[in-house]
């Protein structure tokens, strides 16, 4: 198969989705990270999924109540601009941490240059970053704010309201969705906090002793031992380094 940035794509095979080959102890932090990686994923994009939910129930509502009345205008750009910023996040925290876990699992001795290590690095404080703020603003907005219609009397706006087929509660802290988003959000970011420190840990650790455990240096070692003692003088294992 092709070789794309030094990696075989060979090595993409469903077997290496065994918990066996998963979770093994060979490789530094591959378990914690293959767990931690993925929780971060899953939590932020069910957050997101659920806010785009909510978001989508908004915006069908304010559409229906200004086609009613053209006089009528709903305001919920604070949770709409909050939601919109969430997918942004979900897919970002997805998208690196998800690139980290199937590099790891698929290429776990993979080389790579001083400059892309740094730009692992980086992007994982960046969107880790940008997760910490999202989780405070949606807090914030679904605990502080509310949609209200301007435009009518109070009257008018009840009736409109009413009429609406989409009809979220206007207090986001009283939205199910809002309050899902949200507590899906919380755990999401702690675990993209962690991934981000093991990306990191991974990398130095890495870059001094290489991507091997202790217990898969041992391990090493004893095979090389083997090898040694059983191959005939003279002969260069060229598979020597295997685990």
């Amino acid at each position: 198969m092709a070789v794309i940035w030094g990696l075989d794509l060979h090595e993409m095979q469903w077997s290496k989705f065994k918990s066996s080959y998963m979770f093994n102890r060979i490789y530094h932090l591959r378990r914690v990270k293959m767990v931690i990686y993925q929780i971060a994923m899953i939590l932020c994009v069910c957050s997101e999924s659920v806010g785009t939910a909510a978001l989508s129930d908004y915006v069908d509502q304010q559409s229906f109540i200004e086609k009613m009345n053209n006089l009528a205008a709903e305001y919920n750009d604070d949770f709409v601009g909050i939601a919109s910023y969430n997918i942004f996040v979900g897919i970002a925290v997805a998208t690196i941490f998800g690139a980290a876990f199937f590099f790891d699992l698929f290429w776990p001795e993979r080389h790579e240059s001083r400059s892309v290590r740094l730009s692992w690095k980086i992007s994982a404080v960046a969107v880790t970053v940008m997760c910490f703020a999202d989780a405070i603003a949606m807090t914030v907005i679904v605990a502080t704010r509310h949609a209200y219609i301007s435009g009518v009397d109070a009257a008018e706006a009840s009736r409109l309201l009413e009429a609406s087929i989409k009809n979220p509660n206007l207090y986001y802290r009283h939205n199910p969705k809002c309050i899902a988003s949200v507590v899906l959000l919380w755990p999401g970011m702690i675990a993209t906090i962690g991934s981000c420190y093991l990306l990191i840990a991974s990398q130095n650790h890495n870059d001094k002793h290489g991507v091997f455990s202790r217990y898969g240096r041992e391990k090493r070692d004893a095979v090389r031992e083997v090898k040694a003692k059983t191959q005939p003088t003279g002969v260069i294992d060229s598979e020597e380094t295997a685990v």
